[in-house]
């Protein structure tokens, strides 16, 4: 072949393996894909194959639904990434120093409490939503950072790390709210083997061991262990995740050149949690029937609280915090950006579709009606947020200054 040739070679159309793969490495990417599966879910809800579709979710498979294997079992790998992205960000990453973790953390508490106050004020003469006072509380990292990333040069970097640490610390405090606030009753003796499965992969990472599979052997026991106790299942995942040795182990042979098991498994499961898990769940619960809905359902008080604690109660929470304490003092402004930039990545934190619905179904699973206005609620914040957003900071066509 003539250097003509290689040339011409070296300019004809990528195949589909190739675009395939520079799709998946695309940070919108997963966004993308979970908002395709939830478009589906829609269509496929409110067409001729509604029925269908209720019915598989709802069809026994062992001695659960199809549903709940989803929610419980799949989900708890997405709580297993969390647990690893957690971790990572928190020993290494950019949350590693406490003056890293303050503007974030502050800001992450403040984005929780804020959008919980108002679903209550909405929601005050309706005892029984009031357990769904966490749903507007969460974050969606996917689709926010989905967001930044197809706005591209516009957004500076602080910006983008900023959303990450406090998208990172919010899905923490979210897994606290649902170990506390959404277990019921606890079976201690199931318990308790799971705590000790915790203590013997804490001893396995305390004396060197680096294979995966003990970790993930025991993990999937102690799974089982947490769905028995009471204590929501998916908890487990990041409970396994926080045991995983991070630091770097002994080059051998087998080993993938040194890399610390922590961030071999992140990277296994992450493109399956991004493309499989998280669109299937998407796919199993964004679908809701508008049959028989009117204008006055969306804005009933529990769809109402939700659509804006995401909508506004985000954005006020997390731009006021991050103004005062720069007003103050306490904290820099966010290098290279500015205060338009800052109130658009606020906004975006009110995407909080994964863990929204996630929050919605142990809150209300066994009440249909009350799921579905947990879906019209969180579809319509995180819609609102996630579209103001972006045409702020796409408006933005300088650098900051």
């Amino acid at each position: 072949m003539t250097s003509t040739d290689r040339a011409r070679g070296s300019h004809q159309p990528a195949g589909p393996a190739t675009f395939i793969r520079d799709f998946m490495q695309n940070e919108a990417a997963g966004g993308l894909v979970l908002l395709a599966a939830t478009a589906i879910a829609l269509v496929v809800a409110n067409s001729p194959l509604s029925a269908s579709y209720f019915g598989a979710l709802h069809a026994k498979a062992g001695r659960s639904s199809v549903l709940h294997w989803i929610n419980d079992g799949l989900m708890a790998v997405f709580f297993l990434l969390i647990g690893l992205e957690v971790k990572r960000e928190l020993l290494v990453g950019q949350l590693a120093s406490w003056q890293q973790r303050f503007l974030p953390g502050v800001a992450a508490v403040a984005g929780m409490a804020v959008p919980a106050l108002f679903f209550v004020a909405f929601n005050f003469g309706e005892p029984a939503n009031l357990r769904g006072w966490a749903i507007p509380a969460a974050t969606d990292i996917a689709f926010a950072l989905g967001v930044l990333a197809l706005l591209g040069s516009r957004v500076p970097t602080s910006l983008k790390v900023l959303l990450t640490a406090i998208a990172v610390l919010d899905d923490l405090l979210a897994v606290l709210v649902i170990a506390v606030f959404y277990t019921s009753e606890i079976d201690l003796q199931a318990l308790a083997w799971s705590l000790a499965g915790l203590g013997l992969l804490t001893a396995f990472n305390r004396f060197g061991v680096r294979a995966l599979w003990p970790y993930l052997t025991i993990g999937v026991a102690i799974w089982y262990g947490v769905l028995a106790s009471g204590v929501h299942a998916t908890l487990a995942g990041v409970a396994v995740a926080f045991t995983l040795p991070l630091r770097e182990s002994s080059p051998r042979p087998d080993a993938a050149a040194g890399e610390p098991p922590l961030l071999r498994l992140e990277h296994a499961i992450h493109p399956w949690v991004a493309f499989a898990i998280v669109p299937i769940f998407g796919f199993a619960n964004a679908g809701v029937s508008f049959a028989g809905m009117t204008p006055m359902d969306i804005v009933a008080p529990l769809p109402l609280g939700i659509g804006l604690g995401l909508f506004a109660g985000k954005q006020i929470a997390i731009h006021g915090t991050i103004w005062s304490l720069v007003r103050i003092g306490w904290t820099p402004r966010p290098e290279g950006a500015t205060w338009r930039q800052i109130y658009g990545m606020a906004m975006l934190c009110g995407i909080g579709f994964t863990m929204s619905l996630f929050i919605g179904g142990l809150a209300f699973g066994s009440d249909a009606a009350a799921v579905d206005a947990v879906k019209v609620g969180v579809f319509t914040g995180s819609l609102l947020a996630g579209v103001a957003g972006y045409i702020l900071l796409r408006g933005m066509n300088r650098p900051a200054n």
